[in-house]
């Protein structure tokens, strides 16, 4: 009797123990979560709300950073090429992703492994070195594509000195950089659909492209849904593109949302920056939303 009742104490100590060793090896996770993301985040919705200039003491003003923002012509012009860079990058993107992982699915493809790592090598090159090539490249004067251009007898293009030809020469670069992603992303995606559903579609006398409109799309728009989602967010934060290929120019036609953002940090106007931030958080999600909704499939569309 003495050493049971010894031992009964011992084992509510040890199921509390063992119930609460899960959490404790998660929580590292939840603290640097909350030490770099929670913590951030409010302060910076905090500071959206007040007059600071990265010294002194900051000043209440209430949402006139927002008003600022919104009655602004430059906010709304960044927001517009950002806009314009946006068509000129996602569609085409989506289609030449899904084109190109289509391409890589097929089994009688020689070499699938030479392409796949030809496509996913620009996503994994240092994006500055890219924006270094794209300068001489698409240089006005000794560039390698007015040359071309030259030799054929076309005069030469101010390709990243002209407001016409500055957003399709950025969007170029950012499709060259990021498509081999978005053809892993929907390359995904079709291997995850069986390979049963094609051979019954084909025995029921379905050709290649009825196959591809009836199966494919229908089959992969999760994932086409997931890339818009993501490259909605990097066009929307593009930054590195314009600072070091034109900076900004000409005339403030590469200003994008993200450099302009960046504009208010070099400017030390923090509180205006922060509340840029959070416009663009809110645009961003609302672009996203009606993404996913369009491109749901129709079995949850109900």
């Amino acid at each position: 009797m003495t050493s049971l009742s010894k031992g009964t104490p011992a084992r509510p100590r040890l199921w509390r123990a063992t119930r609460l060793s899960p959490y404790l090896f998660i929580a590292p996770f939840f603290v640097v979560f909350a030490a770099f993301g929670i913590y951030p985040l409010t302060y910076a919705l905090q500071l959206s709300f007040m007059r600071w200039r990265g010294a002194g003491e900051a000043r209440w003003v209430g949402l006139d950073n927002y008003l600022y923002l919104l009655a602004s012509p430059d906010f709304w012009a960044s927001l517009g090429n950002s806009a314009v860079m946006w068509l000129l990058i996602v569609p085409i993107q989506v289609v030449a992703g899904l084109g190109g992982a289509v391409l890589l699915a097929n089994a009688k493809l020689r070499l699938r492994g030479l392409f796949r790592v030809a496509f996913i090598a620009p996503f994994v090159t240092p994006l500055v070195a890219m924006a270094q090539v794209w300068i001489v490249v698409f240089d006005q004067d000794y560039g390698l594509v007015n040359h071309l251009l030259n030799l054929v007898g076309l005069p030469d293009v101010g390709w990243l000195t002209s407001t016409a030809w500055s957003k399709p020469t950025l969007a170029l670069l950012f499709l060259w950089k990021t498509t081999g992603f978005a053809i892993i992303i929907l390359l995904a995606g079709l291997q995850a659909v069986p390979g049963g559903v094609y051979e019954a579609a084909a025995l029921d006398g379905a050709s290649r492209p009825r196959q591809f409109w009836s199966i494919t799309v229908p089959l992969v728009r999760r994932s086409m849904a997931f890339l818009v989602v993501v490259q909605t967010l990097a066009v929307f934060q593009m930054f590195a593109e314009p600072f070091v290929v034109t900076e900004g120019g000409p005339y403030g036609s590469t200003t994008t949302a993200g450099l302009y953002l960046y504009d208010h940090i070099t400017a030390s106007d923090l509180g205006t920056g922060a509340a840029n931030s959070f416009l663009l958080v809110l645009l961003v999600f609302g672009l996203s939303l009606v993404s996913v909704r369009l491109l749901r499939p129709r079995d949850e569309a109900s």
